[in-house]
């Protein structure tokens, strides 16, 4: 019996109720009175190369509300959503609208761009945002800021500190991002932990144009540039259909050295939409893998597969953290208690029991949490993410 089937006969054996007793939080908190409805406003992608990642948060934060019987802290939820669209215009349309409407806080964005240019607009009205995904490492000095997912240099990070030990001396490792804010995050945050002057390093890093849904050639050009240095592997920064291109276009010049990559490389649907060949030696770091064995994940992971058919990402997951985060943090303010209050609660909630393993909020807001190897190998008939090792604990 392969995993993949073990988990779904774990889905199924668990069952509707046992979940929704097991996915609700517990504060330590007695207070049992109802308290008045609110409104959560949620900001993700409708279309666009980003859609899907916006799919997966509106999912995490959903399957929560539909296992705790739609609130949030004891109190009744509704749950406004809002396009943030492609870049910090139409970002910031919809934060205003979702103002306008009366919410109590905020989650959701996935674009980096939009998080930055938001940001002002959020202080400014008092009104908590736990994001989901997008957090840049300029966003700091924040009040109404918090974010369930991480700090864009870290997946960089962890995988420069393990390359920085294991590849070997003499090899070449090459590197080609997108020219925007979180590939800057991403290649600075790899770049000090393997260490900026480092011999292996094959020269400066190669930008390409940014696109959330490049058509095939792409990257041919910039691609090119990268194997003339010779590399002995490559690390690269993208997501959704741009990392679908990427991979295939890489792989489609004759390549097949490895590929290290934040795990946004191989999340969500782009494992179903590339070859078991073309995905052949690709490690990722990631905060978060499907397969992680803790009851948490467990239970999560079982109502994610049995409502999606799908296996959970990255993006549910904290999505998921970022509506219990929320339900802790409303049980604490009280039955009644306003946007202003809900934040200062924030900072009370402590330790999550999250699929990802333990974490609380550091004082930049951000998790302290534990990050992941893994490589994409057939699990069965498909492709999957499998974890590999821990690589560090960082935040």
């Amino acid at each position: 019996m392969n995993r993949r089937r073990a988990l779904q006969l774990l889905a199924a054996a668990v069952g509707t109720t046992g979940l929704s007793a097991a996915c609700g939080t517990d504060t330590g908190d007695s207070t049992t009175e109802q308290g008045s409805p609110i409104k959560i406003g949620l900001v993700a992608p409708r279309a666009g190369g980003y859609k899907p990642i916006g799919d997966e948060i509106l999912n995490g934060f959903q399957l929560f509300l539909d296992l705790n019987d739609q609130r949030l802290g004891n109190r009744p939820v509704t749950l406004l959503t809002a396009d943030e669209g492609e870049n910090a215009t139409t970002g910031k349309a919809a934060v205003d609208g979702l103002l306008q409407q009366g919410v109590t806080a905020l989650t959701g964005v996935v674009n980096s761009s939009v998080m930055v240019g938001i940001r002002d607009t959020v202080e400014q009205a008092r009104v908590p945002l736990v994001g989901s995904d997008a957090s840049p490492a300029t966003l700091q000095s924040v009040v109404y800021i918090w974010r369930t997912s991480y700090v864009l240099d870290e997946p960089g990070r962890a995988l420069g500190r393990y390359l920085r030990q294991r590849l070997p001396q003499g090899d070449q490792i090459v590197i080609i991002a997108p020219e925007n804010v979180g590939s800057l995050d991403v290649v600075k945050g790899f770049t000090q932990e393997f260490g900026e002057s480092d011999p292996r390093l094959a020269g400066e890093p190669i930008w390409t144009r940014f696109a959330t849904d490049p058509g095939s050639g792409f990257f041919a050009a910039d691609i090119q540039r990268a194997l003339a240095r010779n590399p002995n592997a490559v690390f690269c920064f993208y997501a959704g259909p741009a990392a679908v291109q990427f991979i295939k276009q890489l792989r489609g010049t004759g390549y097949r050295g490895p590929i290290y990559a934040p795990g946004f490389l191989t999340e969500g649907s782009v494992l179903t939409e590339i070859k078991p060949a073309e995905a052949t030696n690709i490690l990722t770091s990631l905060n978060y893998s499907a397969d992680l064995n803790n009851a948490a994940n467990r239970r999560f992971a079982a109502a994610y597969r049995k409502t999606h058919n799908a296996s959970p990402t990255t993006y549910a997951m904290a999505s998921y953290d970022a509506a219990q985060v929320l339900d802790k943090a409303i049980r604490l303010a009280g039955p009644d208690a306003n946007a202003q209050q809900v934040n200062l609660a924030l900072g009370k909630v402590g330790q999550i029991d999250s699929p990802r393993g333990p974490w609380q909020f550091n004082q930049p807001r951000t998790p302290q949490q534990k990050w992941y190897l893994r490589r994409v190998q057939l699990d069965g008939q498909v492709l999957a993410n499998t974890l590999v090792s821990e690589l560090a604990t960082l935040g």
